[in-house]
């Protein structure tokens, strides 16, 4: 596998974050309202998240900054960074995204993406900053994940709530999808040593998924951003220790060493840019590109699949890449998956 790193693009990443973070119009809301007076748009709805077209990509864009903020000693960007975070995460704005959630019929906002990007989110802000990165930075971190903790808390009550009536997993390869949000909030759960979010996402994991085998890799659709086996294959592994979870990828997928599923190896092909659901598939491709590293990381050093998940990888990371920025459709959102592609597992 070729070198790549996050430190030769990192820069781009967060400037391509910081020309849409608080970029208001266009956007798509999310927005059930109760009567004429909650006819407002998304700033005076969503005071920190109203940016990026969506709430949810305005919340992991945020995670992209905390991220690269919490890594990067050396980020060109750190000083507009923190400004903004500082100026964002304050108990004012977060009391009223917080109290968003509570009005009638808001129940099923954002569920379950955006409530596990939230949580990531909130990880993001709880993990240690790396070596380098100086004493106040790391302060500010631990302040603004304490400041954000009322809104983070509701959504980790939100799926113990939820968890145990989900009778069924969601599969598809775009929001929906349950062990993509299952991976991403076991992040938080752990951080902060929320048993109860963890046992719920844990104990539904194995419900959901534990008995699957001979994944046939009906996918891409047009509009996957994920694909539907390999994040759950990444749930898997984040839930299961090593000594149950390789067993049960053997039975997942069991042709792997023949390259097959063949699909799951291919990068989708991308016709149209500037379409918003058609793009979806450059997110696919870093998503798959995610997924391969971490299954690469999981696996033997001896065992001739991980220098095919090596090569997976590095083939969907290079499909994806040059195509982060260029078209609002895919630039308020491609960075992200981009990070988790180039930075996941560490």
């Amino acid at each position: 596998m070729r070198a790549r790193s996050a430190e030769g693009v990192i820069d781009h990443f967060v400037a391509v974050v910081l020309s849409h973070i608080g970029r208001e119009y266009p956007n798509k809301l999310d927005h059930v309202m109760n009567s004429a007076a909650e006819v407002k748009g998304p700033r005076e709805l969503h005071p920190i998240f109203y940016g990026s077209f969506d709430w949810h990509s305005c919340v992991h864009g945020y995670w992209l900054l905390v991220r690269a903020l919490r890594l990067y000693p050396a980020l060109g960007q750190a000083t507009e960074v923190k400004q903004i975070l500082q100026s964002s995460f304050t108990p004012e704005n977060v009391a009223k995204e917080t109290q968003y959630l509570a009005q009638p019929l808001r129940g099923t906002f954002e569920r379950p993406y955006g409530w596990a990007w939230l949580l990531k989110l909130a990880a993001e802000l709880h993990a240690p900053a790396a070596d380098g990165v100086d004493q106040s930075t790391a302060q500010s971190l631990t302040q603004w994940g304490q400041t954000l903790a009322p809104l983070s808390r509701a959504f980790a009550q939100r799926f113990v709530a939820f968890l145990p009536k989900a009778t069924y997993p969601i599969r598809v390869g775009t929001h929906n999808n349950t062990a993509f949000a299952i991976a991403l909030s076991l992040d938080y759960a752990r951080s902060v040593q929320d048993q109860p979010l963890t046992e719920a996402l844990t104990s539904k994991a194995r419900q959901w998924y534990l008995a699957d085998a001979n994944y046939p890799a009906w996918e891409p659709d047009g509009s996957d951003f994920q694909s539907p086996g390999l994040v759950e294959v990444e749930c898997m592994r984040r839930v299961l220790p090593s000594g149950e979870f390789l067993p049960w990828f053997d039975r997942f997928l069991p042709n792997l060493a023949e390259q097959q599923p063949k699909t799951l190896f291919t990068p989708a092909f991308v016709s149209d840019r500037t379409d918003g659901q058609i793009t979806h598939l450059d997110g696919l491709n870093l998503s798959r590109a995610w997924c391969w590293r971490a299954i690469a990381s999981a696996l033997p050093e001896s065992d001739p699949r991980r220098t095919l998940a090596r090569k997976a990888y590095q083939t969907h990371l290079d499909a994806a890449l040059p195509h982060v920025s260029g078209d609002y459709m895919g630039e308020h959102w491609l960075a992200t998956f981009a990070m988790l592609a180039l930075t996941e597992p560490a």
